[in-house]
């Protein structure tokens, strides 16, 4: 194993793991679209939270996984960077 994608094959193989594994996904898919979101608005952090009146050290721990947003602190993150919310569901992946 050189590297994190094979290590992330290997621990995939155990049940147990890829249970808790697919429970995260999308947690991180929402951290990471912020944060996606966030830079291609060419905005800091510190600018976010100053349209948003959100705090920087809350954004911080939004975009690090630390903390999980309402829907409520979603919408203002993306109003203010002149962005609006898509929800979808999808079918479910065995």
């Amino acid at each position: 194993m050189t590297n994190f994608k094979d290590y992330l094959r290997e621990q995939m193989k155990d049940p147990e793991f890829k249970k808790e594994y697919d429970a995260l996904e999308v947690e991180y898919a929402i951290k990471q679209a912020m944060l996606d979101a966030r830079k291609a608005s060419g905005l800091t952090q510190k600018e976010l939270a100053d349209r948003t009146g959100i705090a920087q050290g809350d954004i911080s721990k939004l975009e690090n996984g630390t903390a999980n947003p309402s829907l409520k602190t979603l919408k203002r993150l993306a109003a203010g960077m002149g962005m609006k919310i898509k929800i979808e569901f999808v079918e479910a992946h065995s």
